[in-house]
């Protein structure tokens, strides 16, 4: 039988087969999947072939083989630094809210997001909610950000989860796709999953409480149908986004902005920061590459932490 993994909890996995119906599903011997040390075999998006099995009353699943994946989403894993946890895999767009204050999101964190789905090859889209609670100076940053990333070739939306704009703008999207919602804890998750189904009420809450008290080791996550033909993932491990093994030559890559402008560089191998004839370096120069953006890639690029608080919008 084939089907798609719904949920993980480290030893069993609860697998949606082709005819609908649910099975609890444990794996049959040790999965290898190349290039990917982690600490998860299966993970929730993955699609599977698998047996059934009678044991007395009870039916059980064993999956016998992984499809290959279109892509997949890691962080560092909670124990072992040097492996990986898998998130996700087969997401089709990775939401970012922003909100501008209470809580603000940075660009430091916009970036890191944006990275991460460059890297695995997922459509991110940015969810500016809040946008009724704003004054008209806070709406023109507002403004300022959606340019700045529209520019780049990111679809940003207005949005107010609480008073429900632009929602069906938000759900259309969401149609016939599986995507997963990421922003800091305050930025309005909950009340947005709500507000696209109501019936994950139980879900959402108690996933919003345990972000509020900054438990975020739980790494299982959960894939819920929903009424409009979409599938949403929601898992607490996705709020960190952190990055992940990425060369420091590949970089670059991974911001569209200086891809465009790399083979404009006197040397191949680039990486924008003491070299002589640097494209990237020029048009940072002229205006044509924000600043916020190019902070961003130099401390990606030396390994610091996600600076939240220090960062500034630099116009």
């Amino acid at each position: 039988m084939k089907g798609t993994v719904y949920k993980s909890t480290g030893s069993w996995y609860t697998v949606k087969a082709e005819n609908g119906t649910f099975y609890e599903c444990r794996i049959k011997g040790k999965f290898r999947i190349q290039g990917i040390k982690s600490t998860n075999p299966v993970s929730v998006g993955d699609h599977v072939k698998f047996d059934i099995e009678t044991k007395g009353d009870d039916t059980i699943g064993v999956i016998k083989d992984i499809e290959e994946r279109e892509n997949y989403i890691v962080r560092k894993s909670v124990n072992l630094s040097k492996q990986t946890h898998i998130i996700a895999s087969n997401v089709d767009i990775a939401f970012l809210l922003v909100t501008l204050n209470n809580p603000p999101t940075f660009t430091t964190f916009i970036d890191r997001f944006l990275v991460t789905a460059e890297a695995y090859h997922i459509n991110a889209i940015l969810l500016f909610n809040k946008i009724d609670t704003y004054s008209e100076e806070e709406y023109g940053e507002v403004k300022y950000l959606m340019h700045l990333y529209k520019t780049i070739g990111y679809r940003c939306i207005e949005i107010s989860a609480k008073t429900g704009l632009n929602i069906d703008e938000v759900k259309e999207v969401m149609t016939e796709k599986t995507s997963m919602f990421s922003g800091h804890s305050g930025v309005g998750k909950s009340t947005l999953v709500n507000a696209i189904e109501e019936n994950l009420n139980l879900k959402t809450t108690k996933i919003s409480e345990s972000h509020s008290q900054g438990q975020h080791t739980t790494t299982f996550a959960e894939m819920f149908d929903l009424s409009f033909d979409a599938r949403i993932i929601d898992t607490p491990g996705i709020k960190g986004f952190g990055v992940v093994d990425i060369d420091k030559e590949e970089l670059a890559n991974y911001f569209p902005e200086f891809f465009e402008l790399k083979s404009g560089c006197k040397f191949n191998n680039c990486l924008h920061i003491n070299e002589p004839k640097c494209a990237v370096k020029d048009a940072l120069e002229d205006g044509k590459v924000a600043w916020s953006r190019y902070k961003s890639y130099l401390q990606i690029l030396e390994g610091e932490e996600e600076h939240y608080r220090k960062d500034i919008y630099e116009k």
